[in-house]
């Protein structure tokens, strides 16, 4: 039976068509998978279904009656929920508070129930596979332990239709298993999931039905069956005669590292407790080094310690030879060395123009005391034009771009200065495979020109995609080096 139907939606922003004539069925305890580039149309037609949006044009039918969302606040009525891809939590609260945001448990006299809503939150988070203090700070965790409170949030909020955009996206595989648990007994217990996803093999695995966007159409609809697999997908996603990046390798690639290569970044004896401890690696010029494991394994902490936003407990750092201590992220930009964040949303203003997005990092440089926006839209021009950002246009909002462009703006804020170490933190998280390679050749070209770059990312398709040498971190500790050798995604996933 259908639970929710779109009939010929349509949605314009600025004069850009972002859905044309979209039809979308979800049956009643259904997980429904949605593929498609960035900007195809997919978050569109969510938003819409959510009440973040309303439709230029079409209907909307929930159990067989229109309705017309005039808020998010209308949707969470009607029982429908959603993840989105830009987490939306409170850093600044505790665990417990985001997983009950805006739905705290109170007592008889009308106050907040902590305790109880402690408990809930410890209780909830424990289904996920998530043992952590419910009353510590959110914003002291990692990225993806973020995105499972946000989940748990949404999931255990009683909605009857819950969209989860790229869900999985900042997990390890152990965490998507559990994820997958929870999604199939909602499933069973007659709820409706909406999942979208760059990761085909999340979707074939989880979804029992399959919709393709391209260019804001619906291109494809199907049940999962054994004939549709990810080239099928790829192939309606961007068409025929593409070069595709496929997102997991069956085989092996071999690595090329460059022991011959100058020593750009040396770390010694870096310890963080609790997060890291005794790290000692090197990082040459001209090489992509990969530091691969799973969630919570001290990689992303270990990133921040090298751009100075983290101060390790003890152990040392050389760049070029030289000591180098780096106590803030002034002292690293100086040292020469770049950051792009797990999160686009920590490092760029949605509601600023692109064009101040690519330029902030180089403003002291172009004046001491003035700005010069006619400079500023001269470099971030160049940059759109290098990076191949699209819409290729700097006044836009930055947040009206899709996620993989505002990934590439990401990275064009730091190379208006080239830097000597250029560190990436998930540098391809929620992004599609098209946008995925644009940044394996924009990452590739930066090499070519002897940047010393470090990836650090959850995702071995990242990292097998990217690294020409392989570090594998497991519980805050090296574990494992891949250099000059055949690698696949299978031995990654063994040694972490």
């Amino acid at each position: 039976m259908a639970l929710l139907e779109l009939k010929g939606v349509s949605k314009s922003f600025g004069g850009v068509q972002a859905l044309r004539g979209v039809d979308f069925t979800l049956l009643a305890g259904q997980i429904h998978g949605l593929a498609g580039e960035n900007g195809a149309g997919k978050s569109t037609m969510m938003k819409i279904i959510a009440g973040v949006h309303g439709a230029d044009a079409g209907r909307m039918r929930l159990d067989g009656h229109d309705v017309h969302f005039r808020s998010t606040r209308d949707a969470r009525a009607a029982g429908i929920g959603m993840v989105h891809q830009e987490l939306s939590v409170a850093p600044d609260l505790s665990v417990a508070e985001n997983v009950f945001l805006g739905s705290q448990p109170v007592s008889r006299f009308g106050v907040v129930a902590w305790r109880r809503m402690a408990e809930a939150a410890a209780m909830q988070l424990k289904n996920l596979g998530l043992d952590i203090n419910p009353r510590a700070r959110l914003g002291d965790f990692p990225i993806g332990v973020q995105q499972l409170v946000e989940l748990s949030r949404v999931l255990f909020s009683g909605a009857r239709i819950i969209i989860l955009d790229e869900p999985t996206s900042a997990l390890s595989p152990p965490e998507i298993e559990r994820l997958f648990a929870v999604l199939a007994k909602l499933r069973e217990s007659g709820r409706s999931i909406i999942f979208i996803s760059h990761f085909l093999d999340d979707i074939l695995k989880i979804s029992g039905a399959i919709t393709i966007f391209r260019n804001g159409r619906n291109v494809a609809d199907t049940d999962v069956t054994p004939a549709i697999d990810k080239a099928w997908i790829i192939e309606r996603m961007i068409g025929l005669g593409r070069e595709e990046l496929e997102e997991s390798y069956l085989g092996e690639i071999m690595l090329s590292s460059r022991p011959e290569a100058p020593v750009a970044l040396r770390a010694t004896a870096l310890t963080l407790k609790p997060s890291y401890r005794d790290v000692t690696f090197e990082a040459r010029a001209g090489e992509v080094l990969g530091i691969y494991g799973f969630m919570g394994c001290g990689q992303l902490e270990l990133a921040r310690t090298l751009f100075g936003k983290l101060r390790a407990d003890s152990g040392s750092l050389e760049i070029d030879g030289e000591a180098k201590a780096l106590p803030n992220t002034a002292a690293a930009k100086s040292a020469g060395v770049a950051y792009v964040a797990e999160s686009r949303r920590s490092m760029l203003f949605g509601d600023e123009p692109v064009y101040k997005n690519v330029s902030i990092a180089v403003l002291e440089r172009l004046s001491r005391w003035l700005l010069k926006p006619e400079r500023e839209r001269e470099i971030a021009a160049e940059q759109v034009k290098a990076l191949d950002i699209r819409p290729p246009q700097i006044e836009w909002r930055l947040g009206a771009l899709s996620g993989g462009n505002q990934q590439k703006v990401a990275l064009a804020k730091w190379l208006t200065h080239t830097p000597r170490i250029l560190l990436l933190a998930e540098p391809t998280r929620g992004m599609d495979v098209g946008a995925k390679e644009d940044v394996v050749r924009i990452v590739r070209g930066l090499r070519d020109q002897g940047i010393a770059i470090v990836v650090f990312s959850t995702e071995p398709e990242t990292v097998l995609s990217l690294a020409d040498r392989v570090l594998v971190m497991r519980k805050g500790e090296i574990a494992h080096e891949f250099a000059g050798e055949a690698i696949s995604k299978d031995r990654l996933l063994a040694a972490a």
